[in-house]
């Protein structure tokens, strides 16, 4: 299809992507790129600003597991979250793709926009699932609070896994790479963008658990078999930065948190 070719501008959101290819189908055009308010990427392309419309959004999700089933569905919405280059490139093409072919899309995988978008998607899965182990969270007053420093979006996949075992608490998770948090509290939770977040010093208590800790990670090492290689091959020294045992704290006064 020849269609007229634009630079779409959105807010950022799945449902706004969502809003554009319901644009681009409308209007018979092809999206260029994609650009999110305010990130002063400049173009050529003529521009057309997308306001995030969510009833025609949800009508492109509901098309699609009818038309490509529900691994196609699940690799549009978790590429999504995923830090994919120009992602949005990637799943506008796959989805073309998709809506054409059918369900056989996914199999697909000598086709490059499968493959890519099927290797980003399968990180973005193993970085959560490392992350539900690496997660370290501190008790401040009464609060379970811990920071993450992903490459994708992983808190959507993290909120069921955390929710679950911890269903009696409130928990804050920040992602400090995409500034945004997770909130769990009593069976009900929600993903906020958030600018700053800061932990206050651990207080006694905290400080107390860490060192315990510390001590049975220290413990159960066998010096004779001591492989920083291997260590880091199971444990990537990118998620040390937010790990307790990593870290070494002077105790504080008060383990209040500070001002989110």
């Amino acid at each position: 299809m020849d269609w007229p070719r634009f630079a779409y501008e959105y807010d950022g959101s799945f449902a706004g992507f969502l809003t554009c290819v319901f644009e681009a189908y409308a209007h018979k055009e092809e999206p260029a790129c994609f650009l999110t308010h305010g990130d002063g990427r400049m173009t050529l392309w003529p521009e057309r600003a997308v306001d995030t419309d969510h009833q025609k959004a949800r009508r492109v999700y509901r098309s699609l597991e009818r038309s490509m089933g529900a691994q196609g569905k699940r690799l549009v919405t978790y590429g999504f979250l995923t830090c994919l280059e120009e992602r949005e490139l990637i799943l506008w093409d796959f989805l073309r793709l998709g809506y054409e072919r059918g369900p056989s899309v996914v199999r697909d995988l000598t086709n490059p926009r499968v493959a890519a978008l099927g290797k980003a998607v399968g990180h973005l899965t193993n970085e959560a699932h490392l992350l539900k182990g690496f997660t370290r969270f501190s008790d401040q007053d009464g609060v379970l609070a811990g920071e993450i420093q992903p490459q994708n979006r992983v808190l959507p996949l993290l909120r069921p896994h955390f929710a679950a075992r911890y269903p009696g608490e409130t928990l804050v998770l920040y992602d400090r790479t995409h500034r945004e948090a997770l909130f769990c509290q009593k069976g009900k939770w929600a993903i906020v963008p958030l600018d700053r977040f800061h932990l206050a010093p651990p207080g006694a208590g905290e400080l107390d658990w860490r060192a315990l800790w510390r001590q049975f990670y220290d413990t159960i090492a066998i010096e004779g078999r001591y492989n920083p290689k291997c260590r880091m091959t199971h444990m990537p020294k990118r998620y040390w930065g937010t790990m307790t045992e990593f870290q070494r704290e002077a105790p504080s006064p008060s383990g209040a948190m500070e001002q989110i």
